[in-house]
């Protein structure tokens, strides 16, 4: 892509994202980001009413007396973007790819953390790790993740989520809130995807595109698989063939949508060329 190309979509994306996250955000951002964690503030006398769990023995003993620690919210959150740059981001029959939808959302995300004064880093992946940007502040931070996931050429064409799972896990120590923003459409990351719940705020965006659930009469097709490069032809007025095809897409569907309520993960499906707030108004209203 080209220098120009690429600084006029960083703006066009800038642009829509500010307005955006203003919209979808203004005042349930706290209330919507579970990530932030209580870090200790004083000790004082114990109350009626008090959780015993926060008494304090060293010091109750030493003034025999009971006392509590207090916590407080901790005023800084770190945003994880956990972004699915393999080759099947590069469909899409709509308006638009995978691979842009998904960049639209994360600058949502991004700018919607750096207007309340939090940490944005990235994780960029195929089958491999392709790229770590630490978490920062700023604008001009948030303005080079942009560029990023829309000039960015990888390296691998398939997809290990739960290597990116491990990967974001082993690197952020700090409990943090992660948005994994991925068709899903992948084995092997049921462990990977426990853990980093575990440790982890975890939020999953499912990416798909309207022709990846059913397949139209179009005659003899030919299909290209863009992570393995495999070419073949399908018979689209066969029913069978039809019928086939959406259950390969239905079988991973379903294997997802029962791993992430089977560790309580928050989770919607956006897909290519719908209005992706609504959705994800919708998400983060369900977690208020």
């Amino acid at each position: 892509m080209e220098e120009s190309e690429i600084i006029k979509r960083v703006r066009r994306i800038e642009i829509r994202a500010r307005g955006l996250s203003q919209q979808m955000f203004a005042g349930q951002y706290h209330s919507a980001f579970k990530g932030r964690g209580m870090a200790f503030s004083e000790v004082r006398e114990y109350e009626y009413g008090d959780d015993v769990r926060n008494i304090d023995w060293n010091v109750t003993a030493r003034l025999n007396h009971p006392y509590v620690k207090v916590f407080e919210e901790e005023r800084e959150l770190t945003v994880m973007l956990l972004v699915d740059v393999s080759a099947s981001g590069r469909f899409g029959t709509t308006n638009q790819y995978k691979s842009e939808l998904m960049a639209e959302i994360a600058a949502t995300l991004a700018f919607a953390a750096i207007r309340n004064n939090d940490k944005v880093g990235v994780v960029m992946f195929s089958d491999k790790i392709e790229k770590f940007i630490p978490p920062k502040k700023g604008s001009t931070h948030i303005l080079r993740i942009i560029r990023e996931l829309i000039g960015f050429e990888p390296t691998g064409q398939g997809t290990d989520i739960g290597e990116a799972l491990r990967y974001f896990t082993n690197v952020t120590k700090k409990r943090s809130t992660a948005f994994l923003l991925s068709d899903m459409i992948d084995d092997n990351y049921e462990n990977a995807l426990k853990i980093a719940a575990g440790k982890h705020d975890l939020v999953v965006l499912r990416i798909d595109d309207p022709r990846e659930k059913t397949l139209p009469k179009m005659g003899l097709v030919w299909f290209e698989d863009l992570e393995n490069g495999t070419v073949r032809c399908v018979d689209t007025s066969s029913k069978a063939s039809r019928e086939a095809y959406e259950q390969y897409f239905q079988t991973y569907s379903n294997r997802c949508e029962e791993l992430l309520q089977k560790y309580g993960i928050d989770h919607t499906t956006i897909t290519t060329g719908q209005d992706f707030a609504k959705p994800l108004i919708g998400l983060f209203k369900r977690r208020e």
